[in-house]
Parts: C-alpha cells; sequence; structure tokens
C-alpha cells in the first residue's frame, strides 16, 4: 500500500481538499483509495508522538503513538486499500507557532523525521503547496488576529519581509529529514479550487469529478477582523478602512515577498537540486504570484480547523 502524505502548507487549500475527499469516500474506497483527514490525525492518532507536556507524563508515548499508526496502517491495507491518502497541514507545524517565529514552518525537520518512523514501512510520497508569500502570509495574519494574536507591529511585519527563508528552505528542510521519499511541489496557485485534479496529480489515482464545488474557510476580511478585535474590546479602527482583505504590508515589503517566491519557483523549476519536483496542472499555465482570473473574489481557502490551533500572541 502506497502512503501519500499531504501536509499543507496551510492556506493553500486544504480544507477544501479535505471536504472533496471527505464527500467522495464511496467511489474513493471503490478505486483502493482511503483517507484519514484531521478527524482522524487530531482525534488521538497522532498523540505522542511529539513532546508535548501530557506527553511527558506517558511512559514511552513516541514508542505507543508509532505503534498505533502502524496497527492503524495494517488494518486499512487488510482491507484492501492500495493508495492512503493523509491530508493535515499541522503536520508540518502549527501555524501559530509559526507566526510567533516570523518564518516559514522552521520546526518541519524534526516533525517529519518523527512522521517518517510512523509510517516506515510504506512506500511514501509527499505533498506539499506553496503560494505567493505575499498573500500567504496577510493570510496567515490575518487568521492570526482573528484567533487572538496581537496586530502585528512594523518590526514585525519588517522581520518576516526580511526573512531569508523561503519555501525552497523549507523544501530543502524536508527532504533532508525524509532522504529517499519522493515530494511533489504542487503550487496552490496551479491547482487552485479544483481537488479532484490536485488529486489526481499527487497520487496517481482516478479522482472523482466533483460536482459540487466548495470554497471553504477564506482569510477573513478588513470587516470580519474589526469585529473580532471589537468583540475583545480593542477599536476596530486600528486596522485601515475598507472591506478587502487586509495587507499589513508596505509596498516594498510585498515586492520583497514576491521576489522570494519567484527565486523559489525559479529553483524549483530549474529542479529543485534533485530533492524534490515541481508537479504542475499541464492544462493550466506555470504558477506565478497572482491567483488565476476569477479565484480572488471567490475567496482563499484556509485550513479547516486553523481556529483552534492558533494561539494568542
Amino acid at each position: 500500500m502506497k502512503v501519500v502524505l499531504h501536509i499543507g502548507a496551510h492556506l493553500t487549500g486544504t480544507s477544501t481538499f479535505q471536504d472533496y475527499m471527505h464527500r467522495h469516500v464511496a467511489p474513493l474506497q471503490e478505486a483502493g483509495v482511503r483517507y484519514w483527514g484531521p478527524q482522524q490525525t487530531r482525534g488521538g492518532l497522532f498523540r505522542g508522538l511529539f513532546p508535548e507536556p501530557l506527553n511527558a507524563l506517558v511512559r514511552d508515548a513516541r514508542r505507543r503513538a508509532e505503534g498505533r499508526v502502524k496497527l492503524r496502517l495494517r488494518a486499512v491495507e487488510a482491507s484492501g486499500a492500495q493508495t492512503l491518502i493523509v491530508s493535515d497541514a499541522n503536520m508540518a507545524g502549527p501555524l501559530g507557532d509559526m507566526i510567533d517565529d516570523n518564518r516559514l514552518y522552521g520546526g518541519i525537520a524534526g516533525r517529519m523525521a518523527r512522521f517518517a518512523r510512523a509510517f516506515e514501512g510504506y512506500p511514501t510520497t509527499v505533498v506539499f503547496s506553496p503560494r505567493s508569500l505575499e498573500r500567504y502570509w496577510s493570510s496567515a495574519l490575518s487568521h492570526g488576529v482573528a484567533c487572538g494574536h496581537t496586530i502585528p507591529d512594523r518590526d514585525k511585519l519588517r522581520a518576516i519581509a526580511q526573512s531569508l527563508r523561503g519555501w525552497r528552505e523549507v523544501i530543502t528542510d524536508l527532504a533532508r529529514a525524509l532522504p529517499g521519499v519522493e515530494i511533489r511541489v504542487m503550487p496552490f496557485e496551479n491547482f487552485i479550487g479544483r481537488s479532484e485534479v490536485f488529486l489526481a496529480r499527487a497520487a496517481d489515482v482516478d479522482a472523482p469529478k466533483d460536482m459540487d464545488r466548495a470554497w471553504l474557510n477564506p482569510a477573513p476580511n478588513l470587516a470580519a477582523l474589526r469585529r473580532a478585535l471589537i468583540a475583545r474590546g480593542i477599536a476596530g479602527a486600528v486596522l485601515p478602512f475598507g472591506m478587502d482583505r487586509w495587507n499589513p504590508f508596505t509596498p516594498e515589503e510585498n515586492a520583497a515577498l514576491r521576489e522570494t517566491y519567484a527565486d523559489d519557483m525559479m529553483w524549483l523549476v530549474a529542479g529543485a537540486d534533485g530533492l524534490a519536483t515541481l508537479t504542475e496542472d499541464q492544462a493550466r499555465t506555470r504558477a506565478g504570484t497572482t491567483l488565476p482570473a476569477g479565484a480572488q473574489t471567490q475567496g482563499h481557502a484556509d485550513e479547516h480547523e486553523e481556529r483552534q490551533v492558533a494561539r494568542p500572541g
């Protein structure tokens, strides 16, 4: 049985994809495909894999967690499954931690090394979706403020924009943590809103056509953010006037983020030093720094349960 780990990134349509998988469980099972989403992965399946206060009270918590995952894997394989799709962006690391750190997934190597042990013995492909950085960070910070983080000050925004850590560094860390594992990089802009195409290209399976497309969990706009602040006793006037999405960066900072993403994409197109494969939909043009026509008005699909994992700043 082949295992496909869809590890995000956050804010790249993961919840829309997970909804698609949930709605098509029956035809996927007929095709030999099984699916684990946040309901399974955050329902205790991975508990103990990572150092946490509660895990310290359990003897051999990590070994027990690895055994639990392997038992579930054997059960899925015994059911006749040929492919298992596991989708949860928190595998790469909590979004709240990334906002606090001002950088992209600083702990991804250590986290994925632990998942490698849990899934050892099964041919594994890792699927990762980068996104244009100025939109990615704007969405991340919007969700953070909506979930209780403080509004980022100029120093924080400058640190994010000037960070030397782009998607290239994230993917490099990922590859070093998973030697010999195939990494498919599927840019958000190239697959936005087409879950069946994403599944087909990610897992090499016949994907059921989606007749009921949905756009789930759009990033909160300025009006929603003002309401969230007022509910916490903070004047909504601290945010800019308007109803559109919030972009807290200056034009110069946006330009720096776009340049970093362009460099990341050039590296991927050039072969990513043999560490990963850029997987694109040939029916579309190569991913760029802006969304396809029409997508900007439909909303940005974000992580399904992010309001439960972002932490107050």
